[in-house]
């Protein structure tokens, strides 16, 4: 009889509760996994996050192999149709228990529910894992025992949590038989319908996301909190994609940060960057207690009301980098070009996009979506309905960030603007973030689009109304 392992987002070997259960287990053990390039699709999957998951898949199929599992891929459209082919797979090799680590999509959920029906009637277990968060989804409540709907408190109970239990990570399991052959799979995005992604933004495989893990922690976490809001210094630790497709658990980087910080070192930068982890476990617990979330809708109810602009123009202008606000333009580019954007100006594009140009969140949210290697859906939705003022833990409506302040302050020199508006790499240091004051605008660059000062008055006197009509 066979244990299979059904891996989705969780492609690795170390620390996959799913994988280390199945090899627990008498009898062989197999791993599966589904290519559904239409379901990405619908769920704005990029070229470069599908092509960075394609190439983890190989190095995966690679190890489970040295482990004497043999990893099984199959092709078809969508979840719907995944759900059949499963069963059938678990019939033809003799499947006894599926293994596999949740998801919290609402189609995810929704899949692995019709799989458990389908399976009812057959004398196959299913047994699923709680594997996304360092703290189980459902872990972190309040005093009445409700879910945290914002984020401090969230955190110091979090905090509280790790302290209690002790979270450890799980080791690779040891080999079950003589090594078996691996045929890599030969698809790349384009091969499944998917434009022509940038090129690899990290190295596809485990080992390279843990090297990339620990040389953040020894070199430059403990000048995060420095550094990390800076796009042109390389203050951030760039293991977003790993996560996204799940290379490296949220319990490994914690356990890592927390054995380096033990070390000694700047204790601050440190503390911000577990702070990011926190954060992280927060919005998939929103993703988990809230549904309507994955389904388009805004975590605030009430802001289904607001009467956001037609895309149009303006949205198109925002896309290309286009907009006459050289910061904004700048962290455009970079996504389009590179498939990753620093996250300060994803607030800061973001709030643009919402707040200056009033153009609705989720044009933008399946913007990020279609683009970032890193693209995932609790983290992307969350930091969107932030800068929307829509979302859990959301900025004050009143709060708009002004993307010229913030491009001085946080690229004084203009560096990063330099390398993504070359355009405008001749003007000074003063300049470079508002070219349209003192002196004629460079050749071929865009006046603005909007007024910053009306357009953040007009944005403000739409959500007094909103308020007013509660």
């Amino acid at each position: 009889m066979t244990q299979l392992v059904w891996f989705r987002n969780d492609l690795r070997t170390a620390d996959n509760p799913a994988l280390t259960a199945a090899c627990a287990q008498d009898g062989t053990v197999r791993g599966l996994f589904m290519v559904t390039p239409q379901q990405w699709r619908q769920h704005d999957w990029s070229p470069a996050r599908v092509q960075l998951m394609l190439g983890h898949l190989n190095d995966l199929g690679r190890q489970l192999a040295g482990l004497g599992i043999v990893l099984d891929i199959i092709e078809c459209d969508d979840f719907a149709a995944s759900v059949k082919l499963l069963e059938d797979h678990c019939h033809r090799h003799e499947v006894r228990q599926l293994h596999f680590n949740e998801e919290y999509g609402i189609n995810e959920r929704r899949r692995d529910r019709q799989v458990r029906d389908c399976l009812a009637g057959s004398d196959i277990q299913v047994s699923k894992y709680r594997d996304q968060t360092v703290a189980p989804v459902g872990s972190i409540r309040t005093g009445k025992d409700e879910p945290y709907s914002v984020f401090t408190p969230f955190s110091r109970r979090w905090r509280q949590w790790v302290e209690a239990a002790s979270p450890r990570v799980l080791s690779v399991p040891e080999a079950l038989g003589k090594a078996v052959q691996w045929e890599p799979y030969g698809a790349r995005a384009t091969d499944l319908g998917f434009d022509t992604p940038p090129p690899d933004l990290v190295i596809p495989s485990e080992d390279a996301a843990h090297s990339q893990l620990e040389r953040f922690l020894d070199e430059r976490c403990g000048d995060y909190k420095e550094q990390r809001d800076f796009p042109a210094v390389e203050g951030t630790s760039q293991i977003s994609p790993y996560l996204a497709i799940g290379a490296l658990s949220g319990r490994q980087c914690l356990l890592a940060a927390r054995g380096a910080q033990g070390q000694g070192g700047n204790q601050e930068g440190f503390s911000t960057w577990v702070n990011e982890i926190a954060w992280r476990d927060f919005y998939i617990h929103i993703l988990y207690h809230y549904p309507q979330i994955s389904m388009h809708k805004a975590f605030k109810p009430e802001t289904e009301d607001l009467r956001w602009n037609p895309a149009g123009e303006h949205f198109e202008a925002w896309k290309e980098g286009r907009t006459g606000i050289p910061i904004v333009d700048a962290a455009m580019r970079q996504l389009r070009e590179t498939g990753w954007m620093h996250n300060r100006l994803r607030m800061v594009t973001a709030m643009f996009l919402t707040k200056n140009l009033f153009i609705d969140w989720r044009k933008g949210e399946a913007w990020f979506m279609q683009n970032l290697a890193d693209g995932f859906l609790a983290s992307n939705n969350g930091g969107w309905q932030w800068s929307a003022s829509t979302g859990t833990d959301a900025a004050p409506y009143f709060r708009v960030f002004n993307p010229v302040t913030q491009s001085e302050r946080f690229d004084p020199q203009g560096e990063f603007i330099r390398r993504w508006v070359p355009e405008l790499a001749k003007l000074d240091n003063k300049r470079i973030h508002n070219p349209g004051t003192g002196g004629v605008i460079p050749g071929g660059y865009p006046r603005p689009i909007v007024d910053l000062k009306e357009s953040r008055k007009e944005a403000i006197a739409r959500f007094q109304a909103l308020k007013k009509s509660e």
